[in-house]
């Protein structure tokens, strides 16, 4: 009788587990909403579409920054420079290219994925111009 107790009462804790509200997830994980209007207008805001197209990977924590670590620090550079948007070395004409064609684990983007007026805000916005 005990082992039935136990065994009905191990199988309701799981289920009560998943009635109640799961944690917010980290901000890494969450998207930042889309910038509101025409995908296909030039001059758009470059860090929010950073932060909704690339931050899942490119902010605190996400899987592009946390390669993007590794490699900086092998070669001396601060951890800060991890974070694309803390570089001062890019180009916006390297952003567009490693954006469509793609960098090690980083898949290309299509011109679904990224439109390219907006991929030109979110290079100008990277490469600060350069």
């Amino acid at each position: 009788m005990k082992r039935l107790i136990l065994g009905v009462a191990l199988t309701l804790v799981p289920a009560a587990v998943v009635l109640a509200d799961p944690p917010p997830l980290p901000p890494y994980q969450m998207r930042a909403p889309a910038p509101a209007g025409d995908r296909l207008a030039v001059d758009r805001d470059g860090k929010a579409l950073f932060e909704n197209h690339c931050g899942y990977c490119h902010l605190t924590f996400g899987m592009g920054t946390n390669l993007l670590m590794k490699q900086r620090l092998a070669i001396g550079a601060a951890p800060q420079s991890a974070l694309l948007a803390n570089r001062d070395d890019l180009t916006a004409d390297y952003v567009k290219g490693v954006v469509r064609m793609g960098k090690g684990a980083m898949p290309q983007q299509t011109r679904v994925d990224l439109t390219d007026a907006e991929l030109a805000s979110v290079a100008a916005y990277l490469g600060r111009g350069k």
